[in-house]
């Protein structure tokens, strides 16, 4: 029976993703910054497990408690939302550490084992901000593009060794509190400086009106297609609003 470990599973994708695996048959290992038990099914095939990614210390006590695993799904993210102009950097280094430099570290934690054993998949889930030029978002899509060009170059390296390594894309969806997550209580007008305000709203009413989004079943499902694919193929959005961008582009 194969082990999945996925990081960030306190709630949306990262926690269907792990819903998914379970009903598939599969171990999970199941990771959050703080542990919680009312999220996840009890199971003996799934264990919820502490990890905060921009701890070395603590990537390194998840992997002993988990052993052995197959696949990596680096899911754990942080959101941003702003014009650039607004955002201290403070806040662009705390996102990097999560989103970019939070991947870097756990997929070479467990590159060890994957080397070794000649298997394993490592599936980063960046956004669809990849895929086209998306206002308010200059510091979240470049810590997304920087792991989109960091997996490209992985799976070159890893290729030899008979290890993976592919992305996942997922659109906006309006079901997870990503969102909420990123304006963190305040309203926008508290986050962006006054002269971008007007046009800011009008962008968030733009965004909010599209007629397509993603689903946390299709991110799910896509993983799984992803950790799954044995055709080379490296890149792999999620949802429809996320397909339309990857087809136009």
């Amino acid at each position: 029976m194969k082990t999945v470990l996925i990081t960030g599973t306190s709630s949306g994708y990262g926690r269907q993703t792990a819903l998914h695996f379970h009903s598939q048959g599969w171990n999970v290992i199941a990771t959050m910054r703080t542990p919680r038990a009312d999220v996840l099914p009890e199971s003996d095939r799934l264990r919820v497990v502490a990890l905060d990614v921009t701890k070395p210390e603590s990537i390194t006590a998840a992997l002993e408690a988990a052993g052995p695993v197959d696949v990596l799904v680096n899911n754990a993210g942080v959101p941003s939302i702003s014009v650039f102009e607004g955002i201290p950097m403070a806040r662009v280094r705390e996102v990097f550490e999560t989103n970019t430099f939070g991947v870097m570290a756990m997929t070479q934690a467990v590159l060890p084992q994957f080397r070794e054993r000649g298997s394993g998949v490592v599936v980063n889930v960046t956004s669809s901000v990849v895929l086209g030029h998306m206002p308010l978002s200059a510091v979240y899509k470049a810590s997304k593009m920087a792991v989109e060009g960091f997996t490209a170059s992985l799976a070159l390296e890893l290729a030899p060794f008979g290890v993976q390594a592919k992305t996942v894309e997922p659109g906006a969806c309006l079901t997870t509190n990503f969102g909420a997550r990123a304006l963190n209580g305040r309203r926008l007008e508290e986050m962006v400086p006054e002269p971008y305000l007007s046009w800011a709203e009008k962008v968030m009413a733009d965004f909010m009106g599209q007629d397509v989004y993603t689903r946390e079943s299709d991110v799910a499902e896509t993983v799984w297609r992803a950790a799954h694919d044995t055709t080379g193929r490296l890149r792999f959005p999620a949802g429809a609003d996320a397909v339309r961008l990857a087809e136009a582009k």
